[in-house]
């Protein structure tokens, strides 16, 4: 048995050399998310039984988050994580020792594929700082089956007993409280060679979910001699999917009766010894069009089909069954949740919740029975006409019965009046996710004039910002709806105009570009697109909003001069460019250039047709596909930059270097310092200066960060810290309108923005 011992304890050191330090300054910047308010998976949260307001929740890819009891909000607790460490901010699972309520530990790892760290991370004082183990056995906390668990677990007799369950390496478990490692090499084979238990839907490809739950028996043993009854979930159907062992571990069997004909997802143990498990034919999100709820008497092992509703039945498309808890004082008390009830005539999610107070005998339908729950949206507006989906988890308060919440795509629900339903009164829920910000920022546009912020973002379309720190009362773009906003843009000498592009969606409005002639108040679509089927993207306005520039998924570059009315295919420029940049001033010209070969793209016509000539970027390597292959998921990089307020001054941000070239240049001149580069930006000229601030996210003079430049890049200074990582960074821009701030997009982390501290 291999044992696997590495422990680094977390510290962020900045290892500078003496000629870096001397080059590079730091000055200290105060960060705050763009309020939206959710916009991601929250797949799981965790209660801690008997500490009040004690509670985390995970999330597929943005990290995950610690409640604050005081000031009512969600803390990160993962934002420390760094670029080349960004594979921990899927977090697959989160346990509490029942009995330290300081005591949290986190199995984070994004992708089972990835080549990227995987660890433990083990914390002693509420997650505030954290021990960390290197685990031999592979994660996948944005993979289906996400929802299911939770597969970490701490002996509620003994807190140095940990099991994990994994997806592809069995069972494992930690006698130290999750610093050292052992796999269960007594646990059965579950190696999964049906290929079919997971959706190849949404890019994932057929993939072992393996062991999804660990539930310990608290009655079973003694403090700090451990529980002897353990219960493994396993997502496999057609075979044994629960399994039990007797003594802590050491053998394992399968519970006679046990459903096989679909997964189990869920798991609440009762203080009656009633274990209550919920089933789907898949393990979700995707493909889920069967499910059931089973109780199972421990003690006797007597199985009851208690599914509330037949999936098979009704006006709803056939669904499954995910979230399951128990009122910890009432054993008897329980609710749990459907998962893809989707309304056939609506053709619109229809996800609920049914509770029962007789341990499943009869059931109260919360949403869709007489005395109907209803949503107050007001924390997080554009929700509304988002729909509840992949209602993965729901969990009681175990310390207030009528305090419940649930997990939903855009963050989460919640309730205090949950005991009404009982009284045949309605329930109210609202948004549970202050705090929480997971989107991803696909496009930032901060105009010269008007709102703060104007953000593309993937999902959930994008928002319109006057204040940045509050949620967008008419909620995210509609007319059209995108599901992700590629790339927004205005006109530099006309912000009014507003253009955006990305892929709609078919809740409000269909078409994939928009524009706006007021500041993004309100929106509208173009007549036509330039061919069918045209979406995604990035569009280019010219400074007086004439003419737009669209390079569309399908590659190639159509431009238009009539708000979109007829469109006609750009000459002389390539397909597959990573946009079109307009210059600032003159309405006529516009830029583009390729890397592999080296060109510069020059139109003077209004982007009808454009000149090409033959440029030099000293050390650039144009490895498009090693790009690629680093994550940079439409990051800033390998594209053209006009500077605000100079005619014919030139940015190109390449991966392996800034290049910069001025008007009175005959060419791009690589700005030194400057290694490597994920996203670059302008903003508002320090006083007294007469050329815009720069930003960029990369590395200087070999240093990962966030720098800022207000000299053309001679000089940069450091302005994030080692508090403020986010994994990984996206796009970068300044505020024309305020010297110093900055917003950032980040993947799955939301949006920030930084002013200088005073």
């Amino acid at each position: 048995m291999i044992r696997y011992a590495l422990v680094v304890f977390l510290a962020v050191i900045l290892n500078i050399s003496s000629k870096a330090q001397e080059e590079i300054k730091a000055i200290s910047y105060n960060w705050k998310n763009v309020q939206i308010s959710g916009g991601g998976f929250v797949d799981g949260i965790i209660f801690h039984p008997t500490a009040k307001g004690v509670r985390y929740c995970r999330t597929d890819m943005g990290g995950a988050y610690r409640w604050n009891d005081q000031s009512k909000r969600w803390e990160a607790i993962l934002d420390w994580v760094t670029y080349k460490e960004n594979n921990l901010m899927g977090v697959e699972s989160i346990a509490l020792d029942p009995n330290n309520p300081n005591r949290v530990l986190l199995a984070c790892d994004t992708y089972t594929s990835s080549k990227g760290p995987n660890a433990i991370l083990r914390s002693g004082d509420r997650a505030h700082t954290f021990q960390r183990t290197d685990v031999p056995f592979r994660m996948g906390g944005n993979e289906n089956g996400r929802g299911n668990g939770e597969r970490l677990a701490v002996d509620p007799n003994d807190g140095n007993m940990v099991y994990m369950g994994t997806r592809k390496d069995g069972l494992w478990k930690s006698t130290d409280g999750g610093a050292i490692w052992n796999k269960v090499e007594s646990f059965p084979d579950i190696t999964d060679n049906s290929g079919g238990t997971q959706s190849a839907g949404r890019g994932y490809r057929p993939q072992a979910n393996g062991v999804i739950f660990i539930k310990f028996n608290p009655g079973s043993g003694s403090t700090n001699k451990g529980s002897s009854v353990i219960y493994a979930g396993v997502s496999l159907k057609g075979r044994t999917n629960l399994f039990r062992s007797t003594d802590k571990g050491v053998s394992w069997v399968a519970i006679p009766g046990e459903p096989v004909d679909m997964m189990p997802m869920r798991s609440t143990l009762a203080a009656d010894g009633n274990l209550y498990i919920t089933y789907s034919n898949n393990p979700g999100p995707n493909l889920v069009t069967n499910g059931a709820v089973y109780k199972l008497n421990t003690k006797n092992d007597e199985w009851t089909n208690i599914t509330p509703e037949k999936p098979d039945t009704g006006i709803y498309q056939k669904f499954g069954y995910a979230g399951v808890s128990v009122d910890a004082r009432h054993p008897q008390t329980l609710i749990v949740s459907t998962f893809n009830r989707i309304d056939k005539g609506k053709k619109a999610s229809a996800d609920d919740i049914y509770r029962s107070t007789d341990g499943g005998k009869t059931w109260t339908a919360i949403f869709s029975g007489k005395n109907k729950g209803f949503y107050d949206y007001s924390l997080a507006p554009y929700v509304e006409r988002t729909g509840i989906h992949w209602l993965f988890d729901i969990e009681i308060d175990p310390l207030n019965p009528d305090h419940a919440m649930f997990t939903t795509g855009y963050g989460g629900h919640e309730t205090f009046n949950l005991t009404d339903a009982d009284k045949g009164k309605p329930t109210k829920w609202t948004a549970m996710s202050t705090g929480i910000e997971e989107t991803v920022g696909l496009s930032l546009l901060s105009p010269p004039k008007g709102a703060s912020l104007v953000s593309g973002i993937g999902d959930y379309g994008g928002f319109v910002h006057h204040n940045l720190d509050k949620p967008v009362p008419e909620g995210n773009f509609i007319n059209p709806h995108f599901a992700n906003t590629d790339e927004v843009t205005c006109a530099e000498r006309n912000p009014d105009l507003m253009v955006r592009v990305g892929e709609s969606s078919s809740q409000v409005g269909g078409g994939n570009i928009g524009y706006s002639l007021n500041g993004g108040k309100t929106w509208q679509t173009t007549g036509t697109t330039p061919e069918a089927g045209s979406k995604r993207g990035y569009i280019s306005v010219s400074a007086d909003g004439k003419a737009w520039i669209w390079m569309t998924q399908r590659s190639h570059p159509y431009v238009t001069h009539d708000n979109g009315a007829t469109w006609q295919l750009v000459k002389g420029l390539p397909d597959n460019l990573r946009g079109v940049a307009a210059n600032k001033i003159n309405p006529n010209k516009f830029y583009a250039i390729t890397l592999s070969p080296q060109k510069l793209f020059t139109s003077a016509d209004g982007g009808n047709t454009f000149d090409e000539q033959d440029i030099s970027l000293e050390g650039e390597t144009a490895g498009a596909a090693q790009r690629g292959a680093r994550g940079d998921i439409r990051g800033g990089m390998d594209r053209i930059y006009t500077t605000p307020g100079i005619e014919n001054d030139l940015w190109i941000a390449a991966f392996d270097g800034l290049y910069h070239k001025s008007s009175k240049d005959n060419g791009f001149v690589k700005i030194a310092h400057v290694q490597e580069l994920h996203a670059f930006g302008f903003g508002k000229a320090a006083p007294g200066a007469n050329f815009p601030a720069l930003y960029l996210v990369g590395n200087v003079n070999n240093q990962r960060g966030i720098y800022r430049s207000t000299d053309e890049g001679k000089t940069w200074v450091h302005i994030n810290d080692a508090a403020h990582q986010w994994g990984l960074v996206l796009q970068i821009t300044g505020d024309p309108k305020q010297y110093g701030r900055v917003y950032v997009g980040t993947h799955g982390r939301g949006v920030f923005y930084g002013d200088p501290v005073k």
